[in-house]
């Protein structure tokens, strides 16, 4: 009963938001779609056909309710190599075949499928949570900037490229100011945006972004008002159009195999870059929506949904993809929670190839553009000018880096860059919090205890706490308040122990963890007489195993 009820509050609490919002997000969809199969060098309708296959798979199996995945610009750049190596190719066989490049797509996609698939299966979604908050901020910025970038694409040239703002600074302020088309582009860019401010202030029942939309559609179409549309920008890119049937099963890629000898390093490299962009940027997308509606995604299942889409894809002609930050925003602020309204965005973006091309295509651009260039402000965390003075200056240089980075290469790199800058910076935090307090006991025995982590970064500072030559007889090393972490630890250990060895001295180890003492046991028969197992001490037992003291701490004799 409990599983019915939420199974049905994931598919949807509120169909008309759902499906104003699925609405919404399929015609914010066909631009970014077309964009990027013209980036990957694909037909348009490949492009479509891939936003529709993995929109409607992820919304109905993925981890996140409500968030929206199709072809996207991070994906598309990691294609463009294998596909232009794969028309070479092609052309260059005996019995020429065009466009093989797109059938090694297919081809990849199903590793890329495959490799997700894999990923969740084992659980390694769960790694997101290891992203620290800096990078996902600067991850946030990034995206927004990369967003903002990709829509001046869109832009008529303001002015002639002939003229040069140095050269002839008068001139090209007069091509600017009588540029009529770049001027009208602009006052529809920011009608759109003030409808999508200001509605929401009048009511929220109706997604501001699809009204924005239909009433800058019904001025130009209605008002006979010439502007770059939809059908214009598919036209210009080479395409023909959005009409189109239903995605074929692609038999003929099972052929091809045979083309792909000698180039499987390509074929590999690329599956493993595309499923690595594919999973990060599904995954931060997921704590991104996450955090935006205070509900908890799942990371592995999210996973194998993207690897089920991508195979999908391969076998059916998308051009595969990911999560998609801007379109899972706008859907989300639009009033989309359930998962209704991915699969609405899907089956509308299907149905727009299918009945609706002569309409979707008079819709103007400069509506698409204001309702991304809002996403974009939405999504900016501004946040980050005010805490940059107030966080950490290493979290700070994490923040600003990972930001230019997605910028610059691609979001995976920004990511993986991030968490490395940040983990040396952990690590070097915790190299030097190692500590060790020294007493001598009543019977001459002198007691070590350790405080802090023990492991590569802290074993240089760990072996300076020790006066072999000089400390007594009898020596004792108290690991209470530390906590061994990997060989290298061991590895310090185990010559420490050596070196007092070699000096005549005896040295006991107390309060060792229970795997440290079974490794350095297998590495050396010696520490049989070394570890000391009878321990009397609360503190040991509170670390070991904290839910069996209930009590404040103050009641035990520490």
């Amino acid at each position: 009963m409990i599983l019915g009820q939420t199974t049905r509050k994931n598919f949807t609490q509120n169909p008309k938001n759902d499906i104003l919002s699925g609405l919404t997000v399929a015609l914010a969809l066909v631009p970014e779609a077309v964009a990027f199969a013209f980036v990957a060098g694909v037909d348009p309708l490949v492009g479509l056909y891939g936003a529709f296959m993995m929109g409607i798979v992820t919304a109905l199996f993925g981890g996140r309710p409500g968030m929206i995945s199709g072809a996207t610009g991070a994906m598309a750049v990691v294609m463009v190599h294998l596909i232009q190596k794969g028309n070479e190719v092609g052309i260059a066989l005996e019995t020429p075949i065009e466009n093989l490049g797109l059938q090694w797509l297919f081809i990849t996609l199903l590793i890329v499928g495959g490799i997700q698939i894999l990923a969740g299966v084992f659980k390694l979604g769960k790694f997101v949570r290891l992203i620290p908050h800096p990078v996902m901020m600067g991850f946030v910025n990034g995206l927004a900037i990369v967003i903002f970038l990709s829509q001046l694409g869109l832009f008529p040239n303001a002015v002639p490229k002939d003229i040069s703002f140095l050269n002839n600074t008068s001139e090209w302020f007069s091509a600017l100011f009588t540029n009529v088309s770049f001027w009208k582009m602009m006052g529809f860019i920011g009608l759109t945006m003030g409808i999508m401010y200001g509605l929401p202030k009048l009511t929220k029942k109706i997604p501001a972004a699809l009204i924005a939309i239909i009433v800058v559609a019904c001025i130009t179409i209605f008002g006979g008002v010439e502007m770059n549309t939809v059908g214009s920008f598919i036209r210009e890119g080479g395409g023909e159009g959005l009409q189109g049937g239903l995605p074929t099963f692609q038999d003929q890629i099972f052929g091809l195999f045979g083309t792909l000898a000698g180039h499987w390093d390509l074929i590999f490299s690329t599956a493993f870059i595309l499923a690595a962009v594919g999973l990060i940027e599904s995954l931060m997308t997921l704590n991104l929506v996450d955090e935006i509606t205070e509900t908890r995604g799942n990371g592995n299942r999210e996973c194998i949904a993207q690897g089920g889409a991508n195979v999908l894809n391969g076998l059916f002609g998308g051009m595969g993809g990911c999560a998609m930050i801007g379109q899972s925003i706008i859907n989300v602020d639009s009033g989309g929670r359930g998962r209704l309204s991915g699969a609405v965005a899907a089956i509308a973006l299907l149905c727009f190839v299918l009945f609706g091309a002569p309409l979707i295509e008079q819709i103007p651009i400069a509506a698409l553009v204001g309702v991304m260039f809002m996403v974009v402000i939405g999504t900016f965390a501004w946040s980050s000018f005010r805490i940059l003075r107030k966080i950490p200056i290493s979290d700070a240089i994490v923040l600003i880096t990972v930001s230019a980075i997605t910028v610059w290469k691609d979001l995976a790199v920004a990511v993986i860059a991030g968490v490395i800058i940040s983990a040396l910076v952990f690590a070097w935090k915790n190299a030097t919090m190692i500590r060790a307090r020294k007493r001598i006991q009543p019977d001459g025995t002198k007691t070590y205890e350790i405080w802090g982590p023990l492991f590569f970064g802290s074993i240089q500072n760990f072996n300076s706490k020790f006066d072999v030559k000089n400390d007594p007889d009898k020596v004792e090393i108290d690991f209470v308040e530390s906590r061994v972490s990997d060989h290298s630890a061991l590895e310090a250990i185990f010559n420490l122990v050596n070196k007092y060895n070699a000096e005549g001295k005896e040295i006991k180890l107390k309060h060792l963890s229970e795997d440290c003492k079974v490794l350095l046991r297998k590495g050396n028969s010696i520490f049989e007489d070394i570890i000391v197992e009878a321990v009397d001490d609360p503190r040991y037992y509170l670390a070991e195993d904290p839910e069996k003291f209930t009590k404040p701490l103050s009641d035990y004799k520490l």
